[in-house]
């Protein structure tokens, strides 16, 4: 059978798909990141240093000849400096807003002390306190009660198989359109059981939660894991399908073409069955030739 070539799709997709993610999404955040950091950094620290279908309960499907393996070592770290950049970003913010409340306080006290001078006869008015700056933000950043509710009702089914268990979770979620306790519990299901044949459902799902979430350039990152790590998985056909679509949405329609090549080259016997509908109407978004 003719094979596409992983190397050049690795080319196309890390450093134009996964690249394009980063370049049209997750560049500009890591860039972005870095510069609030510094910003907030010289408020905090003042002249210190500058520097995831329905679930098919099905028997894995038969093997197809896997892909050459690469690796995408620079997807996980830009992935990785990105999350470090947040987390940080959302400590010294917090630190920003304390810093602010307690400025502000010092000068309302000095207001009502001015006042006092310039009238020596005259009492301060009484003000009823404030809510903090921090505690009215956290008030409005709680959870939404309704939301609590309509998660905390959709139940993990207990079957004895464990990782079965943790990807029918995680598509019940995704099908209530809860999509961030979905890729939650997807990525943790497939961290936990990533031999298990679930494992390549649920990566999948994870991808196509992204996708549904409107973060495309993170689907494609999780789709095309799916695909390199688990070839045989019996949704890796099923990725390549979904990364097309999220490298549209990224404006790489070309590089979407070049995937759905791969997946009929690779998977002839998916492409043109069971995904021969979603071959051709992604072949019309990308407008391939």
């Amino acid at each position: 059978m003719k094979k596409f070539g992983i190397t050049i799709l690795l080319t196309g997709l890390l450093f134009s798909a996964p690249a394009s993610a980063q370049n049209a999404n997750i560049e500009p955040r890591v860039d972005r990141l870095e510069q609030e950091m510094r910003a907030v950094q010289r408020k905090v620290f003042p002249g210190g240093s500058s520097r995831y279908f329905e679930p098919e309960i099905t028997a894995e499907a038969g093997p197809a000849p896997p892909p050459a393996n690469n690796t995408t070592s620079a997807v996980s770290d830009l992935i990785a400096r990105v999350d470090a950049l947040e987390t940080s970003l959302a400590s010294l913010t917090g630190r920003v807003e304390e810093n602010g409340y307690r400025l502000q306080k010092i000068e309302d006290k000095l207001a009502a002390a001015e006042a006092v001078t310039a009238s020596p006869t005259a009492q301060a008015p009484a003000t009823a306190p404030q809510p903090s700056k921090t505690t009215a933000e956290a008030a409005e950043a709680a959870p939404d009660p309704e939301r609590v509710a309509g998660v905390a009702s959709i139940i993990m089914p207990e079957t004895g198989d464990a990782a079965e268990d943790a990807y029918i979770y995680g598509y019940r979620l995704w099908e209530a359109k809860f999509y961030p306790e979905a890729q939650t519990q997807l990525k943790k299901m497939v961290e936990d059981h990533p031999g298990h044949p679930r494992a390549s459902f649920a990566q999948n799902l994870l991808g196509r939660a992204y996708l549904d979430d409107g973060k495309p350039a993170l689907a494609s990152v999780a789709l095309y894991e799916n695909y390199q790590k688990r070839p045989r998985g019996e949704r890796a056909p099923d990725s390549l399908y979904f990364l097309s679509t999220a490298l549209v949405q990224l404006g790489k329609k070309s590089d979407a073409c070049r995937v759905l090549a791969e997946m009929q080259d690779v998977y002839p016997e998916v492409a043109s069955g069971r995904l021969a509908d979603r071959v051709a109407s992604g072949k019309a978004a990308a407008n391939c030739k």
